[in-house]
């Protein structure tokens, strides 16, 4: 596998949501993952592994870590790894024997990743949570949404998208950080954390008074000039046009030129203006709308379905997703200018590694058979 981090040694104990993100996007940029499963029968995962786009790139052992013969071969693994991910709650690794600790007296240079909801401390430390929780809790669910409407999770893409490229960044800069002292480092990276990064300019707009109801703002559908509409299809254009510039394009575009382009900014006309623009596009399609808008540098765009975005013509002139198994996959990123992309490989099947990694640990072909008797790996 090419890329910046090729050489760079990862284990990863299996998890959902940001933890595997954050695997995926190293192996795309070229780390060697060894994903490390529960055994077959006892593990989560997605009924078909050309479905589990997240798990792609890396290499899988089935291992029981219930069992301390497992822990033992698990610790031999991190002797030769640079980077262990972990996404469990506080105090579960310690009392599986694989804290960090314990990993750190085997490999001192070890970049040991921790991935939590609510962080290694703190009174929610212990606490189930999902995307939405850690959404709720930073103020960054109370802001998405309509006006006069409740708060719209934004699927799972906030926290756990944040959380993961968090604890990828941090990775990186860790790994860095080792290079030069030679001292390896635990990562607590945690996304209600992730999140209040994510939301630092919205925390100073609202504690300056710039920032008010939910749906009432300049970038929160509040101005009908960045907002979204439905076509004459049924289908939606999605209006970006904030700068007065754009918004004279806009109007140009919906054959509004009657309406005054400086009156942009007065809130009281948003009313009467939000009603003249959703007039205009609910009189064409959205594919008539993507023609018109095509040549007027102005921020409209049609709103894609999933499967309608793969085929887009950007994306394929840039290559941004390609076929994986038979599944549409995004494409690595983000793209280096000396690491030729590298097509990523399908996710494995739970164990489909487990003799080779065994192997790799000096067991003989016995030893392999032996631990799979025993129900140690599978």
């Amino acid at each position: 596998m090419n890329g910046p981090l090729a050489g760079i040694r990862v284990l990863e104990l299996a998890g959902q949501g940001p933890t595997p993100l954050a695997g995926m996007m190293l192996a795309d940029l070229g780390a060697n993952i060894i994903r490390i499963d529960r055994p077959a029968g006892l593990a989560w995962s997605v009924p078909d592994p050309a479905d589990d786009i997240l798990g792609r790139g890396r290499r899988s052992i089935g291992l029981n870590l219930k069992d301390q013969r497992g822990v033992e071969l698990f610790l031999r693994m991190v002797e030769n790894a640079d980077v262990l991910i972990e996404g469990y709650r506080p105090g579960v690794a310690e009392r599986l024997g694989i804290g960090p600790t314990v990993c750190l007296e085997r490999q001192p240079r070890l970049v040991y990743g921790r991935m939590t909801g609510w962080g290694q401390q703190g009174p929610l430390a212990a606490a189930a949570g999902h995307d939405i929780n850690y959404l709720a809790l930073s103020g960054a669910l109370h802001a998405i949404g309509s006006a006069g409407g409740p708060p719209v999770p934004p699927l799972n893409l906030v926290a756990d998208g944040s959380g993961g490229m968090m604890l990828a960044f941090g990775i990186a800069c860790a790994l860095n950080a080792v290079r030069a002292s030679g001292v390896g480092q635990v990562i607590d990276a945690a996304m209600v954390d992730s999140v209040a990064v994510l939301m630092a300019p919205f925390y100073a707009h609202a504690v300056s008074g710039r920032w008010g109801e939910r749906g009432t703002n300049l970038i929160d559908s509040g101005a009908p000039f960045y907002a979204v509409y439905p076509t004459a299809d049924g289908e939606y254009v999605a209006v970006g046009a904030l700068e007065p510039a754009f918004y004279r394009g806009l109007l140009k575009g919906l054959e509004l030129e009657d309406i005054d382009p400086d009156q942009q900014m007065d809130r009281a006309g948003w009313p009467a203006l939000r009603a003249a623009i959703a007039a205009r596009f609910a009189s064409r399609t959205r594919a008539e709308w993507t023609e018109i808008f095509a040549d007027i540098d102005t921020c409209v765009s049609p709103v894609l379905s999933p499967a309608e975005a793969v085929t887009h013509p950007h994306y394929v002139a840039r290559n941004g997703f390609l076929e994986v198994a038979g599944r549409p996959h995004p494409a690595p990123a983000p793209r280096f200018g000396h690491h030729p992309r590298s097509d990523p490989r399908p996710a494995p099947a739970i164990g489909a590694d487990t003799d080779a990694i065994l192997a790799e640990l000096g067991l003989s072909p016995d030893e392999v058979a032996a631990t799979r008797q025993d129900g140690i790996a599978s």
